[in-house]
């Protein structure tokens, strides 16, 4: 017996907007936690990081959801 996994298109974008948004922002945690920023002023430069990142991701995957239909649209 075999079973088929298959996800709607409103899960396949969170999904991969939720992927976007753990790279990029796992990037910038990095940069800005190896920058010796103060401890008690990183919540400043966190703010507009997240906020950067969730527009980016969104950005992104409209991005490459409109790439991925053209692409399905060719065939």
């Amino acid at each position: 017996m075999q079973y088929a996994i298959t996800m709607n298109l409103k899960q396949i974008g969170a999904l991969r907007r939720a992927g976007i948004y753990f790279v990029v922002g796992y990037g910038g945690l990095a940069v800005i936690n190896n920058s010796g920023i103060a401890t008690d002023d990183v919540w400043i430069t966190y703010l507009p990081l997240f906020i950067g990142v969730y527009f980016f991701a969104r950005w992104a995957d409209a991005k490459i959801a409109s790439m991925s239909a053209n692409k399905d649209r060719d065939k």
